[in-house]
């Protein structure tokens, strides 16, 4: 049996969208495994609750209403194409430019 842990398939600064849900977003940060606290992980609808064995990504978030943070796994996120920037209020702390639909980090960020 195989227990390696999956290739994270999106990189910082992609910009993505739900696959079920209705939100897009700017990856800021990756784990490469489920990394949350066990009451957010039962707090997911059993039939939507996703593997943990596979990336997980931070996102600046925003939907319709509004902007946060997501956390959401690899299995939930299909590439965003439509080329628009992401309205949150933390891009500017994290990101120093937005290009071809993907942001920059900033250079202290990155490592």
């Amino acid at each position: 049996m195989n227990n390696a842990i999956p290739t994270a398939r999106f990189a910082l600064g992609e910009v993505v969208r739900h696959r079920l849900l209705d939100f897009r977003g700017v990856i800021f940060d990756v784990d490469p495994e489920f990394a949350n606290s066990d009451e957010w992980y039962e707090s997911i609808p059993e039939d939507m609750r996703p593997a943990k064995n596979q990336p997980f990504y931070h996102l600046l978030a925003e939907n319709e209403e509004t902007s946060y943070i997501a956390y959401v796994s690899q299995q939930n996120l299909v590439a965003d194409d439509d080329e628009e920037e992401i309205v949150h209020p933390a891009i500017a702390s994290i990101f120093d430019g937005f290009e071809a639909g993907r942001y920059h980090l900033r250079p202290e960020r990155r490592h």
